[in-house]
């Protein structure tokens, strides 16, 4: 079957509460085109609105993670200028939306990084929670060395996973790491063997399923804003969640299951 015939991203239920988004072009290393991002954001689309779905695993396929996007003929990318510049702009507009998309999730997103994942495949890694990484998987940002920019969301979320100066350091530069350096700068948040990246991801997951989940959503979203907001805000915005989560019975539930040293039992209500 051909690359045109494949899904380009394969959206699954593989557990309970836990769904996986995998990009699917392991013959171009998971380089994204506008068909990939509008696949990608159906499955991200579909995962909001299911309330049985707890967590979101987000993953490639092959020897690579997202390589960027697709700047190929085979990827429509003709001779002419006028075409090309065209073809950018719907190629930044699409990856915008979906990190946007990610970014804008109140539930968790893992990712897994199984292989190499720079330019705006770095940028979808960075749009998640946490980055399970494979030991083999390579990070960073190669957009200078054709003159063009970190244009997929990279200039925001870079110098925030990593600091400024690493981040300018490693853009400036074309800089690409190895899995070992890749976590010491502060881009994965674990690495793990090639062969356990499927079972730790899962594994991290399944306790994200069994966490509160109405605590869960309320943590990323107070912390989420957090990063562009002052104290008080954020102060306010931990004042809002608690007249939320308090009440529920998830809350009610952690606090039974405390007083009688049992593991709680949580319902997301």
């Amino acid at each position: 079957m051909s690359d045109a015939d494949e899904p380009h991203a394969i959206f699954e239920t593989i557990g309970k509460g836990i769904a996986r988004l995998r990009i699917n072009r392991p013959d171009r290393l998971g380089a994204y085109t506008p068909r990939m991002c509008a696949e990608m954001l159906d499955g991200i689309r579909r995962f909001r609105l299911d309330d049985a779905l707890r967590v979101l695993i987000l993953t490639g396929s092959g020897r690579g993670f997202c390589a960027g996007g697709d700047v190929s003929p085979d990827a429509g990318f003709a001779d002419d200028l006028t075409k090309q510049v065209g073809r950018a702009r719907e190629l930044r507009e699409d990856s915008h939306a979906v990190i946007t998309a990610l970014t804008k999730l109140d539930k968790p997103v893992l990712c897994a990084v199984n292989g190499i994942a720079v330019n705006g495949g770095l940028a979808f890694a960075l749009a998640c929670d946490l980055r399970i990484v494979a030991e083999s998987a390579r990070l960073g940002d190669t957009s200078g060395r054709a003159g063009l920019l970190p244009d997929e969301g990279g200039a925001w979320l870079f110098p925030r996973a990593m600091g400024y100066d690493r981040a300018f350091r490693m853009v400036a530069l074309s800089e690409i790491y190895d899995s070992a350096t890749a976590s010491t700068l502060g881009l994965a948040t674990e690495v793990v063997p090639d062969a356990e990246l499927e079972s730790r991801s899962i594994e991290l997951a399944e306790r994200f399923v069994a966490a509160a989940p109405l605590a869960v959503r309320a943590v990323k979203t107070m912390m989420r804003r957090g990063l562009e907001s002052t104290l008080d805000s954020s102060l306010g915005d931990a004042q809002q969640a608690v007249l939320w989560v308090g009440p529920s019975d998830d809350a009610q539930e952690g606090k039974a299951a405390f007083l009688e040293r049992r593991a709680p039992k949580f319902t997301g209500h």
